[in-house]
């Protein structure tokens, strides 16, 4: 038999000296990142607004990046079918003299 004495163990904490300045986030690759495109305004101000939701997608990961576009895509082809809807100015009526004769002068009496 033995009679020695079980050691006691002490617990050390690590010591963790705090920074001096701002702590920087380590880089994460698959973390947003913003692409800082720069966005040049239209002057139409449904397309401008879509432009500037493109900025939505800087601050989300890929998978969302989808949604943002899909949107966009929508707004835009909104727009331009708006154009397509709006009513223009009348068609210009061709001189006379270069269009088709009219009906009444192939009618000979």
């Amino acid at each position: 038999m033995s009679d020695s004495v079980p050691e006691a163990t002490v617990e050390v904490e690590a010591v963790v000296p705090e920074p001096d300045g701002p702590v920087e986030p380590e880089y994460d690759p698959a973390a947003p990142a913003p692409l800082n495109v720069p966005r040049t305004p239209t002057g139409n101000a449904e397309v401008d607004a879509q432009l500037e939701r493109l900025g939505d997608a800087d601050h989300l990961a890929t998978d969302g990046h989808l949604e943002v576009y899909e949107d966009v895509h929508r707004g835009l082809r909104d727009a331009l079918t708006a154009l397509d809807a709006r009513p223009g100015p009348p068609a210009p009526t061709p001189p006379y003299g270069n269009g088709a004769p009219s009906p009444s002068y192939g009618n000979r009496s």
